[in-house]
């Protein structure tokens, strides 16, 4: 890889790998350090004794060579970029293997059966995609949380994003491939707190949550927000520059905090429709069946938006931990419930609600989403960079 076309990349490793935070830092501390783990490889530790983790659940600023799925050739890149020997690292194993099996120690402080063996699985992330049953490049899983992603399986590595890596699949020599909206449905957070007072108090005397009433709101104002169109870069995303800004064009005296809402929900999903395109054309292959999990999926305004602006049908899986239950397919797998992944995938995800979309929402989105949201980045980014350059600050 050239280091002069990964140049961003580089640097923020570089900057971010929290390695290189606790060497400049917190020099003393890190002179005694005697194994450098991620939070799975250290929980693996604390009840098996053993420095062992999952190749899936490797993802961060380490040496790692996603391509290959193993940490990295000593000549590699990266272990200048940062101070981690290679003894330090754990050995990582596919998922369904036995990482160790629980202490006596972790029995006592957990409950745990003493003996009972700990299974590799992966990532959060990994997990929740195996827990829609993604398993192929065909089939879109798209997660509504505080990062709103669009993820696909492959059996070969391919980067969405040039420099951006493919992170290990829980499917053995699989990928996820991955497009992101940073600070996704953490945006419902933020417009709860900004402008959610009436349905935080209504919420508190029906002993409701407050987001559970903004479905209201989706339901108030028609598909399209009569003109009023939001980009949700509040970070950037996807590579974007460190000058990439949110905006919100079209407003006018008729707009309330009601449009402002559907406008954000829509904003989010033409993002991660053209995450979809972008997935589509650099791996060759048609996304023909969407899969949406994640907070966001428990609204069925947001499920229609979702199937009116990608114009297919979307699905909600049966249960709402998609994570957890992509955890316990590695488990099954792994003590020899099935066969293979493929197996435990067919018998133990389920499709719940589906969401057909509405013909003429789907005409008005289309419109909207080739003639106007597909051409704002560009237009928008010399005023961008303009606002990046004067102020000298960035989100």
């Amino acid at each position: 890889m050239s280091l002069i076309r990964a140049k961003p990349l580089v640097d923020l490793m570089h900057s971010q790998a929290e390695a290189n935070w606790i060497e400049q830092n917190e020099p003393d501390i890190w002179q005694q350090v005697h194994k450098f783990l991620l939070l799975s490889g250290y929980h693996n530790y604390k009840l098996t004794g053993q420095y062992n983790d999952a190749i899936a659940s490797t993802v961060g600023f380490v040496p790692f060579e996603y391509k290959t799925q193993q940490w990295a050739d000593e000549k590699d890149w990266k272990w200048r970029a940062m101070p981690i020997r290679p003894e330090m690292l754990p050995k990582v194993s596919p998922a369904g293997s036995v990482l160790g099996e629980i202490t006596a120690a972790a029995a006592d402080a957990t409950g745990i059966p003493e003996g009972l063996p700990l299974i590799a699985s992966g990532s959060d992330k990994a997990c929740e995609v195996l827990g829609t049953g993604c398993i192929d490049n065909e089939t879109g899983s798209l997660s509504y949380g505080s990062l709103a992603t669009l993820n696909i399986t492959s059996d070969k590595y391919l980067e969405a994003i040039p420099f951006y890596p493919a992170y290990p699949g829980v499917i053995p020599n699989t990928f996820n491939i991955e497009m992101m909206v940073q600070r996704g449905y953490w945006m419902v957070s933020w417009f709860k707190k900004e402008f959610g007072l009436q349905e935080e108090q209504s919420a508190a005397n029906q002993d409701l949550s407050p987001e559970s009433l903004f479905d209201e709101l989706l339901a108030k104002v028609p598909a399209g927000c009569e003109g009023l169109m939001l980009q949700p870069y509040w970070s950037p995303s996807n590579g974007d520059g460190p000058e990439t800004r949110g905006a919100v064009i079209g407003f006018n005296e008729d707009h309330t905090r009601a449009h402002l809402y559907r406008a954000m929900i829509e904003g989010l999903t033409y993002a991660l429709r053209e995450g979809k395109e972008l997935l589509e054309k650099k791996s060759g292959k048609s996304i023909t069946r969407l899969v949406v999990s994640g907070g966001g999926s428990q609204s069925d305004q947001i499920m229609q938006i979702t199937a009116d602006i990608f114009g297919m049908t979307v699905l909600r899986p049966h249960t709402f931990e998609t994570s957890s239950l992509g955890a316990a397919i590695a488990s099954a797998v792994g003590i020899g419930l099935y066969p293979d992944f493929s197996a435990a995938v067919d018998k133990m995800t389920h499709s719940g609600d589906s969401f057909e979309p509405i013909d003429a929402n789907k005409d008005i989105y289309s419109d909207l989403y080739h003639k106007v949201y597909k051409k704002m980045y560009g237009q928008l980014k010399p005023s961008y960079q303009a606002i990046h350059s004067i102020t000298k600050r960035s989100i």
